[in-house]
């Protein structure tokens, strides 16, 4: 899940933002949050209608798509423990305002796999990144408007800091969530790091050891967790969870948390990129941000965040009990962003 640079987590669970500024940002997103696109009752999809594939970069990447070949494009991005379905009342709302839409599997989830035995399974934040500017790539797509929550959030990010030219403008769940090794190597309050058992619980060989034996009912815990108001039901997160049952899945996920934590290196290939990230660069493309009224997973104030965007910027909170998966649980809303950050 979700993991901000150190500063912002400090800020948030140190209280160091100000009840104006918090009232301020709330007062945006009461004014411009309000829906021009139809009611969707969440779940009223099942499934997408034509899943692809594409070599791009060091992957094989399945993908889901919608809408016109010749439309805008739109790149929606899942996080862990989830993937693609929690997209799939979003997309065919946008597709049905002319966006092309794209929604790949991430490395280590669902049919996406790597072209090669020999590649590191690797889960640092810039790798993510550079699979998705591949995929355009491979898709020929100049730029888009790049959206996403947790790991997909933190993607779009790093894709809309280090390549403006490809992003058009950004949607992201909880903020900006770029991330260092350094920043994360700083303790927190113990109530905070409570918060991150399962980073812990990766570290160990135990933890690794246990999610491969049983990331069906981890995950699913996770998805409770961190989405206490979301009555899922077990047809939803089955059709989600069949994606971890990919062949690399527990190594990319295990890689992931124990990299940002120091505990695993990453590929000297990320160096530089790494370089400039960990120096948390500003946005400057047209952004919304988002959060659900009822995240339980951990996330930083948005007060702690604002500054990091330096184009067009506005945050909205979406309420009615909307936890951390906020494009499933809220997909009128989700896409409602991207609508108007579009057209900001």
């Amino acid at each position: 899940m979700s993991e901000t640079i150190n500063l912002h987590r400090r800020r948030f669970f140190a209280g160091a933002v100000t009840a104006a500024a918090v009232a301020q940002l709330g007062l945006t997103a009461a004014a411009k949050a309000a829906s021009t696109l139809p009611a969707v009752k969440p779940g009223s999809h099942k499934r997408f209608e034509t899943l692809k594939q594409v070599d791009a970069g060091l992957l094989n990447v399945g993908y889901a798509e919608a809408g016109p070949a010749n439309g805008p494009v739109v790149l929606l991005l899942h996080g862990w423990p989830y993937d693609i379905h929690s997209y799939v009342d979003v997309a065919p709302l946008l597709a049905s305002q002319g966006y092309r839409v794209i929604v790949p599997y991430l490395r280590g989830y669902g049919s996406t796999r790597f072209l090669s035995a020999d590649t590191a399974r690797n889960g640092q934040q810039a790798a993510l990144a550079v699979d998705m500017v591949a995929l355009m790539d491979a898709l020929k797509i100049g730029r888009a408007v790049i959206a996403g929550y947790d790991w997909g959030a933190r993607t779009a990010g790093i894709m809309a800091a280090l390549w403006p030219d490809r992003c058009k403008a950004l949607v992201s769940v909880s903020g900006y969530l770029i991330g260092s090794v350094e920043a994360n190597r700083q303790p927190l309050p113990p109530q905070a790091e409570l918060a991150w058992w399962y980073q812990f619980y990766f570290a160990t060989e135990r933890g690794r050891l246990g999610y491969e034996k049983n990331r069906h009912d981890f995950a699913k815990l996770i998805w409770r967790t961190a989405s206490p108001q979301w009555h899922f039901d077990d047809e939803t997160y089955e059709r989600s969870a069949r994606a971890f049952e990919n062949p690399d899945h527990v190594a990319v996920v295990i890689h992931n948390y124990r990299w940002r934590l120091g505990l695993a290196a990453g590929e000297a290939r990320y160096d530089e990129l790494e370089a400039r990230l960990a120096k948390a660069p500003v946005i400057s493309v047209p952004a919304i941000t988002l959060e659900g009224d009822a995240n339980g997973a951990p996330h930083p104030e948005p007060a702690a965040y604002a500054g990091k965007f330096a184009g067009h910027y506005e945050h909205r909170l979406i309420n009615g009990g909307i936890g951390h998966n906020l494009p499933q649980e809220a997909p009128q809303a989700f896409a409602q962003a991207v609508l108007d950050v579009d057209r900001s």
